[in-house]
């Protein structure tokens, strides 16, 4: 960080195509910011400032539409959430908590466009405070806490936030919810004061997430309209929010989630919270994820190799595993093109089922009596990488891990608790848990060639109690330890790539993405249900992250039957992968499958490095996205017709080209014997492509039409 001292408004973030902000000092209190927005040219922060105001009114109630301190303090007058919750117990009888009201001044405040770190202080307190604003990579804004704990006796801590103003036009706010196979749904309705509260309380982001809180104005879209995006970057519990004051003054808001007596700072410690990131576009949705996926793709765990199709062999083989069947499935993927082979659950001690074996990371020799030897042989004889799956956090009661340590486990006092899935948590927040399963873990990725790991995760941590810690909630210590586990184990197998998996999508946020290569999306593997968690998980994530596999014909969670094109068209856009009994898929269907992944593996460059856009379609049948390359030299588009509609479809429109460049459209795969597309060979400049669109495919329901455009 520069260490430049501040003492007039800074603008944070002034490059282009990025997230501003306006910090302004403040010498009786903490400093305020005052604007968040799009930069541009011409934003002059002393300018900003003084239209904003230099603070509330000595007449008011602290809470107007000038911005708001960096943590607020209802010693300011402050009537809306309290930036910091917290108090030291005991004092005089009958009192039971001290110092829940602070003060802080301001005792250093340094930065310049890149940043601002703020130090400060309530000696009366016996806390101090840093607060860190950056302009992230990609054009995000990431702002986090440090409160330490400098007076005598211990200091609970229910909550710190971070707190961003947002414009004064902001009507409506959206976020995203869901459940087990149906994640990341959109809800969306208008802003009213009060506050609008999404609490996770799952010890992961679960299928509920809001993922990103968005608040824009009246009418935004995937292309058009102001709206600021925050994210929490963070694994465990968390805390989103929109709060609107009567002044009119609105604030996006976020953090850790802290449990009832979690998190205790002892005279000298410290704490420090979650980045909380967020983003602001002009351009709608997509300008949000353009800087969410550029922020992505700037973290050093992001893949720089293409990414491999995979085969994985869950819904093949769920828990039977044959030797020979498996080394069929080996070579029947390896036909159709598949890169990477992934063994599912069941390949370790006493897993014969759900209900044992977790927790016991060990080959099973009952299974496989020559180890895995030679699967992984035959694997990597076809020119595939070998990968494995693991669940490190979870044990099941019927497994030798629980029955040599059933003190390792989250609950709470001696009372069971419940069981999901049959099995409950670890307690990663203790050293000795995680040197265990890092021993385990590391001798198996050790033994054999393994080059892909997919973690899951399929237990919430709901009474997630720990045991050194009296039984007081475990769940923060949990998701640290999570980290740490996860990092050593990076750190010591540099050749291997990770996939977070959570029962699905359950754990998909910039804390894990910041150690993982790749996420599965959800279980649900319907390729209609696909297209709309693909769609709203892409507000977040970049399509090179995204498992999206070709399923079965009948799909084994839904029971419906859905053609090979429309369920390969699905799979496309993403991290490609197979989850299918190839034995059950005739020569005809496999050479199918292999055109489709051909094709991707000829694009996947574009597909997975270029800028995502989604149509603002009128018709709820028909879905528009597609990918631009940076260079606007080539993109690749889908339209996609779910149900059949009164009207006949919408032209297919595509943003993003230079207005006078014209591009050849050519129908990638066409379906055999389906009606031939009249856009095919068309030549369009990229205003025609933008304006008017490209001619509607044929109307036939569960069909996607994928197009390739390059310029001429």
């Amino acid at each position: 960080m520069p260490q430049l001292p501040l003492r007039t408004p800074v603008l944070i973030g002034a490059d282009a195509n990025r997230t501003a902000a306006v910090v302004v000092p403040d010498p009786t209190g903490l400093p305020r910011l005052v604007w968040t927005g799009p930069a541009g040219p011409g934003l002059d922060p002393a300018q900003i400032a003084a239209v904003r105001g230099g603070g509330p009114h000595p007449d008011d109630d602290g809470a107007d539409r000038t911005g708001v301190a960096l943590l607020p303090e209802v010693s300011r007058l402050w009537l809306g959430r309290p930036g910091l919750a917290g108090y030291r117990p005991g004092g005089a009888p009958p009192a039971t908590g001290r110092d829940w009201a602070t003060a802080f001044l301001t005792t250093d405040l340094t930065g310049d466009a890149g940043g601002v770190r703020v130090e400060a202080a309530d000696e009366r307190a016996g806390l101090r405070l840093r607060t860190e604003i950056e302009a992230g990579a990609g054009g995000v804004l990431r702002t986090r806490h440090t409160l330490t704990n400098t007076g005598p006796g211990d200091y609970v801590v229910d909550h710190l936030e971070v707190v961003y103003p947002v414009a004064d036009q902001v009507a409506e706010v959206l976020d995203l919810t869901g459940r087990w196979g149906r994640e990341r749904s959109p809800q969306r309705h208008p802003v009213t004061d009060g506050l609008w509260l999404r609490e996770g309380r799952a010890g992961r982001p679960h299928f509920d997430s809001p993922t990103v809180l968005v608040a824009g104005a009246a009418g935004f879209g995937f292309a058009h309209g102001l709206v600021h995006g925050l994210h929490v970057a963070w694994s465990g519990n968390s805390r989103y929010a929109l709060e609107r004051l009567p002044s009119g003054l609105s604030l996006l808001r976020g953090g850790e989630l802290l449990l009832p007596g979690e998190l205790v700072l002892a005279p000298g410690e410290r704490y420090t919270t979650p980045w909380v990131l967020l983003a602001v576009s002009g351009d709608g949705l997509d300008g949000l994820a353009a800087q969410w996926h550029e922020h992505v793709r700037a973290l050093p765990a992001h893949p720089r190799a293409p990414r491999p199709v995979v085969y994985n062999v869950w819904e093949a083989t769920y828990f039977d595993h044959d030797l020979d069947r498996l080394t069929t499935l080996a070579d029947l993927a390896a036909e159709v093109g598949v890169e990477r082979f992934v063994l599912d659950d069941g390949w370790f001690g006493g897993r014969r089922d759900d209900t044992s074996g977790l927790g016991d990371w060990h080959v099973s020799p009952e299974v496989w009596p020559d180890g895995l030897g030679p699967l992984v042989e035959r694997v990597t004889a076809r020119g595939m990488q070998f990968g494995l799956w693991f669940e490190p956090e979870m044990v099941n009661p019927d497994s030798e891990l629980f029955r040599a340590h059933p003190d390792w486990i989250l609950s709470i006092g001696d009372r069971p608790p419940r069981r999901s899935r049959h099995q409950l948590v670890l307690d990663l927040g203790r050293e000795e848990v995680r040197e265990h399963l890092f021993a385990r873990i590391d001798a198996v990725l050790g033994q054999y060639p393994v080059r892909f790991v997919k973690w899951d995760h399929n237990r919430v941590l709901a009474d997630a109690g720990s045991t050194p810690r009296g039984d007081a909630p475990g769940v923060h210590e949990a998701t640290l330890g999570f980290y740490a586990l996860l990092d050593k184990l990076r750190a010591a197998h540099p050749d291997v790539e990770w996939e977070s998996c959570a029962s699905g999508g359950g754990r998909i946020d910039l804390g894990v993405l910041e150690r993982v290569e790749r996420c599965w999306t959800s279980d649900m593997t319907d390729a209609l249900s696909r297209q709309l968690i693909q769609r709203w998980t892409g507000q977040l994530v970049p399509p090179e992250y995204l498992g999206s596999h070709v399923s079965a014909p009948v799909n084994h969670q839904t029971g419906r039957r859905l053609s090979l094109d429309f369920r390969a068209a699905t799979a496309f856009f993403g991290s490609m992968g197979i989850e299918w009994d190839l034995t059950a898929a005739d020569r005809q269907e496999r050479a199918r499958l292999a055109e489709w992944i051909a094709e991707h593996r000829r694009l996947r460059g574009l597909l997975h490095g270029g800028r995502v856009f989604r149509g603002d379609t009128t018709q709820p049948a028909v879905l528009t996205h597609g990918v631009v390359a940076p260079d606007a030299s080539a993109a690749v588009v889908a339209y996609v017709q779910l149900d059949d509609q009164v009207h006949e479809p919408e032209p297919l429109r595509v943003p993003g080209l230079p207005a006078g460049r014209d591009y050849l459209a050519r129908q990638l795969l066409p379906a055999p014997g389906a009606p031939p597309w009249r856009g095919d060979g068309l030549r369009c400049s990229g205003a025609v492509l933008r304006d008017v669109g490209l001619p509607a495919p044929p109307r036939r329901p569960e069909t996607v039409t994928v197009v390739h455009l390059t310029a001429v």
